[in-house]
């Protein structure tokens, strides 16, 4: 079991102990009460984005340790480090400048080699949407299909899902991430090889599900009849390491490069968000650069205790670890951010799902909690019930905008209301007598009101927050993500975890590869039995 959390010799993690142990009495209808300016004092505005925590489990005093206890962990010199390109990925031996990646000003490092991929990727789609790129028989292409998997799919596809509909062009885009060949097979239904491009992405372009999905779509290019030698006019690449796209048969012009010091998950303003441009065209895609840009300045400039992505970095760190918040949920009440949590999921948990400290010693205490989450309202009607009278305690961050995205929407009151409300649950709840008064008034006898309120009360006092967008375009969109982008930052520098690594991830893929040996011949002789016992199964079946 974990112990104290203690991530340094500070002395405000024993004062941020003890201020737990009196924070047990925190009631958030009673804070309210005391304190009617609570709204104004704890939520803060940037980049088009405002945070309210007035409904955290907070005081002034908790906010107040928790950023002393960002300064113990010198946060502000992790800041920095992390814009001038040190060595934050120290794993790898590498800088992770994603944030270069969105710097329209010109400073940030590697701004020459981007600016010109910019380029590329910018004259490489508006080709496609003018119905300029045309395939092996002459026709122009009207679909795009990304074959990628984690952050070469999670991030192109959420965006390009929130910006439906914002600038169309006459090409359609479509993503592919699972080995499973249903996949593929759906997202080709209906579509002609000779009007189908395939863009490729892996930065190592040696990903398994990648690469098999990608062998895949070449032999379905192949069947285009006489044209099977200028299917290269139907394939693309972004990837880190160009030899190997090229010896898979893509031309070196329609291969886009990738850097080391861009991880994955962080990488869909690269040449990753190549289908965003596609999808959106190159405006929105800039505005979304932007938005994330404006971010980044606050983030790096803005005060800690008006600071977004610290505030709500600390504020998680304060649920796991001093509230044993084993997980969270992300509740936006945006259709088109219905991908967001499944973003978000990778986002958080490959970074911080760490049980090592950057220093080699194991951390000692809880990082990363499982993230969860659905688009709203939907989650009212299934999950919400455990929010409301579940026994686990269970933080909220609920993501609404304050405008429709285009028109007067006559809904969007409706939409916001019902956030707004959920959340209003969460913190009143609702007592045994308040569900007593109301059996009564709908007529129940003082019997029956006895037997059934306590099954329809809630606790309430417990914690959300709240991020209103103002409203849902690629701007405010990049300036969400980015928010994330560094709570998760901010929550490894107090961990002492490394971010942008993901070792993880790979006992899994190397083992499935020896078990797919066995399964298609080879001996199982040095797996474990309840293996064998499957792949005798299989072979059985065959």
């Amino acid at each position: 079991m974990p112990g104290p959390f203690k991530p340094n010799d500070a002395p405000v993690w024993p004062l941020l102990a003890e201020h737990r142990r009196a924070a047990g009495q925190f009631s958030l209808p009673r804070l309210f009460e005391e304190d009617p300016d609570r709204f104004q004092r704890m939520h803060c505005s940037a980049a088009g984005l405002t945070l309210d925590y007035s409904r955290s489990l907070a005081t002034a005093e908790t906010v107040s340790l928790l950023l002393q206890a960002a300064e113990a962990v010198q946060l502000g010199d992790r800041i920095e480090a992390l814009f001038g390109g040190g060595e934050v990925n120290p794993t790898e031996g590498r800088a992770a400048l994603h944030t270069s990646l969105r710097d329209a000003a010109g400073g940030a490092p590697h701004h020459g080699e981007i600016a010109e991929v910019q380029r590329r990727i910018t004259t490489f789609a508006v080709t496609l949407r003018a119905g300029g790129w045309v395939g092996a028989t002459g026709r122009p292409i009207t679909d795009v299909v990304n074959l990628g998997i984690g952050g070469s799919d999670l991030g192109p596809r959420m965006v390009t899902a929130a910006l439906h509909g914002d600038d169309p062009g006459r090409v359609r885009c479509h993503f592919v991430s699972n080995i499973d060949g249903a996949d593929l097979e759906q997202a080709l239904a209906g579509l002609a090889p000779d009007t189908t491009l395939f863009i490729v992405s892996s930065k190592s372009f040696s990903t398994l599900e990648t690469l098999q999905n990608a062998k895949a779509a070449r032999q379905w290019l192949s069947g285009m009849a006489g044209r099977e030698r200028d299917y290269a006019r139907h394939l693309a690449a972004v990837t880190a390491n160009p030899g190997r796209a090229m010896e898979f048969g893509i031309p070196a012009d329609n291969i886009f490069p990738l850097w080391d010091w861009v991880g994955g998950r962080y990488s869909l303003w690269s040449a990753v968000g190549l289908p965003i441009v596609v999808a959106a065209g190159v405006e929105n895609f800039n505005e979304l650069r932007a938005g994330a840009a404006a971010m980044d300045e606050h983030f790096r400039r803005a005060p800690f205790g008006e600071n977004l992505p610290v505030l709500l970095g600390m504020l998680g760190i304060w649920y796991l670890n001093y509230w044993s918040a084993s997980s969270y949920a992300v509740l936006p009440y945006l259709q088109r951010l219905r991908l967001f949590p499944d973003f978000l999921q990778q986002l958080e948990m490959e970074s911080n799902g760490k049980s090592m400290r950057t220093d080699g010693r194991a951390v000692g205490y809880d990082t990363a909690p499982v993230v969860w989450g659905s688009v709203e309202t939907n989650g009212q009607h299934s999950f919400h019930q455990l929010l409301h009278q579940g026994t686990r305690f269970i933080p909220v961050d609920f993501i609404a905008a304050l405008r429709p995205r285009t028109g007067d929407d006559e809904r969007h009151p409706w939409v916001l209301a019902s956030c707004l409300g959920q959340a209003r649950a969460l913190m009143t709840g609702k007592s045994v007598e308040e569900a007593r008064d109301e059996l009564l008034k709908e007529g129940k006898t003082k019997q029956e009101a006895g037997r059934l309120a306590p099954h329809k009360a809630m606790p309430g006092n417990r914690p959300s927050t709240l991020i209103l967008l103002e409203r849902l375009d690629p701007r405010h969109l990049g300036a969400l993500i980015a928010l994330y982008e560094h709570k998760v930052f901010v929550q490894s520098s107090v961990w002492h975890t490394n971010a942008f690594d993901q070792y993880g991830v790979e006992l899994g893929k190397v083992l499935g590869t020896r078990i797919h040996d066995a399964l298609t011949g080879g001996a199982a002789d040095d797996l474990d039995a309840a293996t064998r016992g499957a792949i005798e199964l299989y072979k059985q079946g065959r």
